[in-house]
């Protein structure tokens, strides 16, 4: 299977078409000060061409190779040169004293390919062409003349499945190939396979009486959601660490009381049975973040940092960042400013600082973007920082809104590059917002990991409808924060609950410590955004099959005073901290939630629908918390919890739990098992 697809990949570009690669990167050290130019071409040992090779020195990636293979980069005198192009064995050359050409061939590389990219149409003798591979000929181009070059390609391959639907015959449109699944390469790979997602270990029952605080940060991210229904909505369930449940329940907006008193935030709690486990309980605590005017907000001092690599060229991605950055751009006012940057084998600033007047003059910039080249985010990011710095506004809203589908592989580029640099960047004050595209090779795990340390957003856009609801219908709280590093701490009476778990917010757990610590970042809230968390709750004398129970302590007692002598009505205090935008020091508030749960038909239908949501992620992720879960029960209370819906998600919702439930009965439908 692994010889098949590299063979493949070594041939596709002499059957009919030219292969190149979208994802590249490169490691180099150069020695020398006297620089140089070098020239030269890289091939594959046919000869052919291999354009996109990326070509670097001194740790950087400084260039790529053009559609004839042709490659031109200033380097040290005696630099060590790399070249690197997907599905091809890497080459590192240390130039002689003085040379200035270097041709170099590449030989086809020994592991699987998750991607090929096929660009147009070129001639090849029959004589070139061996192994499993399949020619588009130009009779039968003439006899579809409306075909695209994937249609041609359909079932003519074995062992692979088209997965786009673009690149005309005769074009030179990208269209993606992908690899598959496991050695027999006579099943097509029918489900991305370059997908990567954070492993979720789900909350654990803790027991009070040990264990009395639960400590978190906020999360307002909704890209898990958004990312579901792509899923389902492509006849697939999701992977499980794709499943965030705090997400889930977040994507959609409650009725909670305004701030008063010139707070950015306000809390309030609901208290009931929970619907999966009528013996259990169930809290809600639900934040609402101030709602702003329009004109009364700062003014901002924007960078869209747009990827533009060959893996956006997609009609998902790139066409879809453009439409939506240009909504965006519609949003703003005339003491805003805009600076585009963008980045492929390397980054570059397409636009400096504009003021939002010159909006056609933006959206131009906007429109001619094209996605070539690797990926080298994590310079696209320093670069953005750098020119938010540069036109920082003191008292405004300085973001970087970032648009990608995250498969960085050019120069910094691994998780922990990014968190040193954000962190690096934390004394900036300038926050990163993601913006998620695409899928196939989609990197959630790298997106939601930037967004917490950039003290920005996460979202997920998989269509226009998405878009619009980001960029148009919650543009305030996409881009404005009111509050930053908010958490919650809540303490659990041991005379009451018998253990309590919180569902979702894995990646957001803090010490108990940090709740203090003001130099502990945690989540941001925007203009008018809600949170909602849930805890479950096992009641004290309920029969409790998930605590495990261990052998009495030799050396100390635990401390008795809290159960055999606490009176208390109070079944736990609720405190959150949150700063001002451009503060530094934290304020703390605190509400009680009493011992008198509300029968569930009584309870809002909010409590009601975020139950339902909840509900319906221990269901798609198989939890092992989901005990009597089921789509019936958890539809029937979404329809009566759907309220007012203006604009229809809670309707959406509705719809996607069916599809998911009928899905769940076919015994074909597989879901995609995806891990960091």
């Amino acid at each position: 299977m692994r010889n098949y697809l590299i063979l493949l990949a070594a041939l596709v570009s002499f059957t009919g078409v030219t292969a190149s690669a979208t994802k590249t990167g490169a490691i180099i050290s150069a020695s020398h000060n006297k620089l140089i130019t070098v020239t030269g071409k890289i091939t594959d040992v046919t000869g052919t061409p291999l354009e996109g090779t990326s070509v670097g020195s001194a740790g950087k990636n400084l260039t790529q190779a053009d559609v004839n293979g042709k490659y031109s980069v200033v380097v040290n005198d005696g630099a060590t040169l790399t070249f690197v192009s997907l599905g091809f064995v890497s080459q590192t050359i240390k130039l002689k004293p003085g040379q200035k050409t270097l041709d170099v061939i590449l030989a086809t590389g020994d592991r699987a390919l998750n991607e090929v990219v096929i660009r147009g149409y070129v001639k090849r003798s029959l004589d070139q062409t061996t192994g499993a591979s399949y020619i588009i000929t130009g009779k039968e181009v003439q006899n579809n003349p409306v075909a695209n070059v994937p249609q041609l390609l359909q079932g003519k391959v074995a062992g692979l499945n088209i997965q786009n639907n673009f690149g005309a015959a005769g074009t030179r449109g990208s269209v993606n190939l992908r690899g598959l699944a496991n050695s027999n390469y006579d099943n097509a790979y029918q489900t991305p396979g370059d997908e990567s997602y954070s492993r979720i270990s789900e909350n654990q029952f803790r027991d009070p009486s040990t264990t009395p605080l639960s400590t978190f940060a906020v999360d307002v991210d909704a890209a898990s959601y958004a990312n579901v229904r792509r899923f389902i909505n492509n006849g697939q369930l999701p992977p499980k660490n794709a499943v965030r449940i705090e997400e889930m329940i977040n994507y959609f907006k409650y009725d909670l009381p305004t701030p008063t008193d010139g707070k950015p935030v306000a809390i309030k709690a609901e208290f009931s049975v929970a619907p999966w486990n009528p013996q259990h309980q169930l809290v809600r605590i639900g934040l609402k973040a101030k709602e702003v005017k329009l004109d009364k907000l700062p003014p901002s001092n924007l960078v869209f940092l747009l990827d533009v690599s060959g893996s956006m060229g997609e009609p998902n991605k790139l066409p879809l960042v453009k439409t939506s950055m240009k909504m965006l751009v519609d949003q703003l006012r005339p003491i805003d400013h805009v600076a585009i940057v963008v980045y492929a084998g390397d980054a570059g600033v397409r636009l400096e600082s504009t003021p939002a007047t010159e909006k056609e003059k933006i959206k131009d910039v906007i429109d001619r973007l094209y996605a070539s080249g690797g990926t080298a985010g994590g310079a696209g990011i320093m670069t953005a920082y750098q020119i938010a710095r540069q036109n920082f506004i003191k008292g405004g809203n300085n973001r970087i809104v970032m648009a990608t589908d995250g498969d960085f592989n050019v120069g910094p580029s691994s998780n922990k590059d990014m968190v040193q640099i954000i962190e690096d960047e934390r004394g900036s004050n300038v926050s990163l917002s993601i913006l998620g595209f695409g899928m196939g090779n989609y990197k959630d795990s790298k997106m939601e990991l930037m967004a917490d340390k950039g003290h920005g957003n996460y979202a997920y856009i998989d269509n226009i409808t998405e878009a619009t609801k980001s960029m148009v219908n919650e543009f305030g709280g996409t881009l404005f924060t009111v509050a930053k590093d908010v958490k919650i701490q809540v303490e659990f009476n041991p005379a009451k609950v018998q253990s309590y778990r919180l569902l979702g917010y894995e990646d957001r757990l803090m010490a108990k410590e940090d709740f203090n610590n003001d130099q502990k970042i945690a989540g941001d809230m925007g203009v008018g955004h809600t949170v909602t968390a849930l805890y479950e709750i096992i009641p004290v004398g309920v029969k409790d099959s998930f605590t495990a129970s261990v052998d009495p302590l030799k050396y100390q007692k635990l401390d008795e005073k809290a159960n055999p002598n606490n009176t208390s009505s109070e079944v736990m205090t609720i405190k959150f901290r949150y700063k001002e935008p451009d503060g530094d020091v934290s304020k703390m508030e605190s509400v009680v939630v009493a011992d008198k749960p509300l029968d569930l038909k009584k309870t809002s239908d909010d409590f009601k629908f975020a139950a339902a949501v909840a509900e319906y992620g221990l269901l798609l992720r198989d939890s092992q918390f989901k005990q009597n879960a089921n789509f019936e029960q958890l539809i029937s209370m979404a329809k009566k919890a759907k309220g007012s819906d203006d604009d229809g998600y809670r309707a959406e919702f509705i719809r996607l739990a069916e599809s998911t439930k009928n899905m769940m009965k076919t015994a074909t439908v597989t879901a995609v098992n995806y891990q960091k």
